[in-house]
């Protein structure tokens, strides 16, 4: 199966998108696509989250659009039929990691501990997501697994900012990082697009070039 690492490699950061009006959702991704950041993460916290990922599926072809906060087996069947090309949870448990596998889209189970990225290397899960990435550790704790655990390769989400971003990404171990920045409430609440187009320009310059990657 693609890993979602795969699905926009040049893109350092996914934006983690919550969408209260699912009106909002296309000119959002189209804004984020122009500055660079096709792959978009619509969080199933809203009543407009599936309908969100539908209208973006639909209308703005660019995008990768996928789910995240994606807790539970309906969620997964939820929003893969929406239209969501991957998949992002917070935690895994063995019923939701058989429902991500068993959907047919990259994903990334979420993870904050060596058990956990163990387990599911065990599983031949590879790609991760690190969360609450900032509370959990950082990047300190990422760059201590890249020793003993060199396979696995991560997304760091939660906290992460335009002034830690550039140290996540120059990791052997990251793959992209998540984030929210780019997406301020007071650009959103005035549907500033332009606004949020500017700063996921700035965010998609972040990648740290690393030999090897």
């Amino acid at each position: 199966m693609t890993s979602m690492f795969d699905l926009a490699p040049e893109a350092p950061v996914v934006p983690v998108v919550v969408i209260e009006d699912a009106a909002d959702a296309v000119p959002l991704a189209r804004a984020l696509v122009a500055g660079g950041l096709p792959l978009i993460e619509v969080t199933l916290r809203t009543p407009a989250a599936l309908d969100a990922v539908r209208a973006i599926a639909d209308g703005v072809p660019e995008a990768v659009v996928g789910a995240g906060t994606v807790v539970s087996a309906a969620g997964v069947a939820d929003a893969v039929g929406a239209g969501a090309r991957f998949l992002v949870s917070p935690g895994w448990t063995e019923r939701l990691l058989g429902a991500m596998r068993e959907s047919g889209v990259p994903f990334l189970p979420g993870v904050s501990t060596v058990s956990e990225v163990v387990a599911l290397l065990e599983r031949g899960v590879d790609a991760m997501k690190f969360f609450p990435a900032e509370a959990a550790g950082g990047v300190p704790y990422l760059k201590s697994l890249a020793g003993p655990l060199p396979q696995a390769r991560f997304c760091p989400t939660g906290g992460v900012s335009p002034a830690s971003a550039p140290a996540y990404l120059a990791l052997p171990n990251v793959g992209c990082v998540g984030g929210t920045w780019m997406l301020p409430p007071d650009a959103l609440a005035s549907r500033d697009w332009s606004r949020v187009e500017s700063l996921a320009r700035e965010a998609s310059a972040l990648r740290v070039p690393v030999s090897g990657r």
